[in-house]
């Protein structure tokens, strides 16, 4: 009998304890792959950093940083860095086991990490994030590496952070290794299409989704939580397509427009003010309405944990696309599928930024670059072929497309470990 871990107490809705609940979900459907199921419940390897820097005043402060390699059965593990006060080693931990299911559904030959500091980077100057970034990259430069694993952006994290991290570890090994990240800026090594492939992702889902249940995405109303990279891409996506995006919510408020707002007035007033608050072309709006809006397709964007059970009931979207990692609480699902909204997980509807990384840092080996179109209709191919097969899966079973989407995985995982064996 496997002991549980003891370095983290989750409960039923915090984000290690909905994984392993949803992990214990797809167990049946596993077959002779079960007697490996408990590998999934627990991660590789969890290192945790200090970070001292010294702050522009003099001062120096120490942050908490984190890098988790969850599983890496079929390749190197790959998973974001974030920045962001309330990250935690529990966090981290079900974020890299959620890149473990992302990749394995979209055949990806990577394992799932992910990392994060407990920062707020808007507290910190320019030069001070720089310093912060460097050293966190020399701290877990020991388990990093274009062959080991590959971090990239997530929340608050960016381009640049990514040319930090690309320049110190390139340093640190003395020749320029530009596929130890992805993400990165177009001119060192970066790829066309990535910035806005994980928003892509979510609309290409969408819009196959909404075609299975009839519904005509011109004229559709979408609500979005979240407006940073990958929400205000889907929404751009979803307008092209004829949908009206009626209600946004940020960090910086909730505004709303039964009309559509005019992405191309709100865009220039995010980039300006860092939000959609205070934007003239629509009304502010309490944070907690936002889940009573009546649309047809609700995207969170945002962090986990933000569908709750209450919130579940009063949901009046036809689909839920899931644009950030774990935004569906596990007895929230089972409300949205009680009551028939047909939910897009998060493991296969954002995983087109994972997909462009991976197109990312094989043009970084072969030095040689695609253009955006070709990127753009390899990933349309890569998600809408994946999806099928999981739609297959879930048809089969009569299961959720959440639940579905882990049986495809995780047998893809469990193959990998059973046919490597245990070594020593």
């Amino acid at each position: 009998m496997t002991a549980p871990l003891s370095f983290v107490h989750p409960t039923p809705d915090s984000p290690w304890g909905t994984y392993l609940s949803q992990v214990d979900r797809v167990t049946p459907y596993l077959g002779h792959l079960a007697r490996w199921v408990d590998t999934l419940k627990r991660p590789k390897r969890a290192l945790i950093v200090d970070i001292p820097i010294e702050l522009d005043n003099g001062t120096v402060a120490h942050f908490e940083g984190y890098r988790v390699q969850h599983n890496m059965s079929r390749g190197p593990g790959k998973g974001g860095i974030r920045y962001h006060p309330d990250v935690t080693l529990e966090e981290v931990m079900a974020l890299s086991a959620w890149m473990s299911i992302k990749n394995a559904a979209v055949n990806l030959p990577y394992g799932g990490a992910k990392g994060g500091i407990r920062v707020d980077p808007k507290r910190l100057s320019t030069k001070e994030l720089e310093r912060m970034t460097r050293r966190y990259t020399s701290e877990i430069g020991i388990i990093i590496g274009p062959q080991q694993d590959i971090p990239a952006p997530d929340v608050n994290t960016n381009p640049q952070i990514m040319a930090w991290m690309m320049d110190t570890y390139s340093m640190n090994v003395g020749a320029t290794a530009t596929g130890v990240v992805t993400g990165k800026p177009i001119h060192l090594g970066g790829s066309l299409g990535r910035v806005k492939a994980t928003g892509r992702g979510v609309f290409v889902t969408g819009r196959e989704a909404a075609r299975r249940i009839n519904l005509d995405l011109n004229g559709a109303k979408v609500a979005v939580q979240g407006f940073g990279n990958v929400g205000s891409a889907a929404a751009e996506l979803f307008a092209q397509a004829g949908a009206k995006i009626i209600a946004i919510q940020d960090h910086s408020g909730t505004i709303y427009n039964g009309s559509g707002f005019d992405l191309s007035e709100l865009m220039p007033h995010v980039r300006a003010t860092g939000g959609v608050g205070g934007f003239k072309g629509g009304e502010p709006m309490g944070s907690e309405e936002f889940w009573d809006v009546g649309c047809d397709i609700m995207i969170p964007a945002a962090l986990e944990g933000q569908i709750t059970a209450e919130r579940a009931r009063r949901l009046r979207a036809k689909l839920v696309l899931e644009g950030a990692n774990g935004p569906t609480v596990p007895s929230a699902d089972d409300i949205l599928a009680d009551r028939g909204v047909l939910v897009v997980p998060d493991v296969i509807c954002n995983a087109g930024g994972v997909t462009v990384s991976y197109f990312e840092w094989v043009q970084d080996f072969s030095s040689f670059f695609w253009t955006e179109d070709e990127i753009n209709l390899r990933l349309d191919k890569i998600m809408v072929d994946a999806l099928k097969r999981i739609w297959g899966v879930a048809d089969q079973h009569g299961i959720t497309l959440r639940t579905a989407t882990f049986a495809v995985a995780c047998e893809r995982i469990l193959m990998a470990r059973e046919e490597r064996g245990l070594y020593p």
